[in-house]
């Protein structure tokens, strides 16, 4: 669904989910071309080594616009070389499995109350299965219990590292138990490559095209 440019918070309901259409007039500071502070990389300029990178992560046959990790991570040929095979391993192929990487997304994205990933996840979050009750719980600072043990778990593990910079025994006992050493230290390396690009994105205040509305609430 398209979304007109609106001057106002304007809640739209769309099934049982909630989208936020976010106060659009961007800032001094941030860019018409990229909605950030950075601006777009001309590829011409670049290196090999640049152009190599740049076409792996964005493609220069693409003609944008581009925006987020891919867009600021270029500008970083080297970051971005290492930001990418990370990312490919963690967000597709994770031994937790696709929805429960989806969940530990949301769980950073929310923590860092980062607007552009939650956008980008969401929806994919939801094409994996995740329902949207768990969806909504992550959104609205939800109590997980009642879940079933996965998420509840996930949700837990995130906010436990994220808030209260520590992980209880109780809680890496049983995220082992669930997954197993490789994929309790997954989850946390999950979390950390969004969290990574949570703080850039903020960093650079990228701001959201208009057809990827905002999805959850800033307080």
């Amino acid at each position: 669904m398209k979304l007109a440019i609106l001057p106002i918070w304007i809640v739209f309901l769309l099934g049982s989910g909630t989208l936020y259409a976010q106060n659009t007039p961007l800032p001094n500071d941030v860019r018409s071309d990229t909605l950030s502070r950075l601006p777009p990389v001309n590829p011409a300029e670049l290196d090999d080594y640049g152009k190599r990178i740049y076409d792996k992560v964005v493609g220069l046959d693409n003609p944008g616009p581009v925006y987020g990790p891919s867009a600021f991570s270029v500008h970083m040929p080297l970051v971005a070389e290492g930001m990418d095979l990370i990312n490919q391993y963690l967000r597709y192929e994770s031994i937790i499995g696709r929805a429960n990487i989806e969940t530990a997304i949301l769980v950073a994205a929310r923590e860092f109350d980062q607007q552009y990933e939650w956008a980008a996840h969401e929806p994919l979050a939801l094409g994996e299965g995740v329902p949207q009750s768990t969806i909504d719980i992550i959104k609205y600072h939800g109590d997980p219990a009642g879940l079933p043990a996965a998420p509840d778990l996930i949700i837990r593990y995130g906010r436990e590292l994220l808030r209260e910079h520590r992980l209880s025994a109780e809680t890496w006992a049983e995220a082992v138990s669930l997954f197993g050493q490789q994929g309790a230290l997954e989850i946390s390396a999950i979390m950390a490559d969004y969290a990574m690009a949570a703080i850039i994105l903020t960093a650079i205040d990228q701001h959201i095209p208009a057809d990827r509305p905002a999805r959850m609430p800033i307080e």
